[in-house]
């Protein structure tokens, strides 16, 4: 994000609110000053309308339930995109504890069901247990992960899992670019491979 910040023109950062101070983040409250972005702090329960039919659900983290396990992972900002029938869950880096809560949460309702998933935390092995994805029902997965990456992601207990519900996969490293179009009703998935 601090890299985005830098190269390019940004007028509003929309964050969760964080439990921990870090460089980056320290950093980060710098570059926003110094360029006077707008930043909008949310906690689960918070709704950003962007157009008519079109709206952010904020649903991590609580404000008055930080996870100590892992601080900065577990306590990630997991939001779900609507736009009409057409829904998208974006879980940043969260890990089992978080799921965890998210599970017991949202077990009784639809909250969590989604077309789309982005996969947690580049789909390690902390992440995407059986009860949450058995809850977010995703008809497409995806997983942003470098080729090749030092920590082994995604791990195999991920993918398995993600197959198990039947999930069709996207992986950045053996899809390239991926891009999703929708009418809020139907939605298409387009790969753009990078040929070096």
């Amino acid at each position: 994000m601090i890299t985005v910040l830098q190269e390019l023109k940004v007028n509003n950062v929309i964050i969760g609110k964080q439990f921990e101070k870090t460089e980056n983040y320290e950093k980060f409250l710098q570059i926003v000053k110094e360029n006077k972005i707008n930043v909008k702090v949310v906690v689960a329960g918070n709704r950003i309308n962007i157009e008519d039919n079109i709206f952010i659900d904020i649903l991590w983290p609580k404000i008055d339930k930080k996870v100590s396990e892992n601080s900065i992972n577990n306590n990630a900002l997991v939001c779900k995109l609507n736009f009409d029938e057409f829904k998208v869950l974006f879980t940043g880096d969260i890990e089992q504890e978080a799921e965890k809560i998210l599970v017991s949460k949202y077990q009784y309702n639809n909250i969590l069901k989604s077309n789309i998933l982005k996969v947690a935390h580049h789909g390690s092995k902390t992440s995407s247990t059986k009860e949450f994805l058995e809850l977010v029902k995703p008809e497409i997965s995806l997983i942003g992960v470098g080729e090749n990456n030092t920590f082994g992601h995604p791990s195999n207990n991920t993918l398995e899992n993600l197959k198990s519900i039947g999930s069709d996969i996207f992986r950045t490293d053996c899809n390239g670019e991926i891009s999703i179009y929708t009418d809020g009703k139907k939605y298409s998935v387009k790969e753009k491979i990078n040929t070096k």
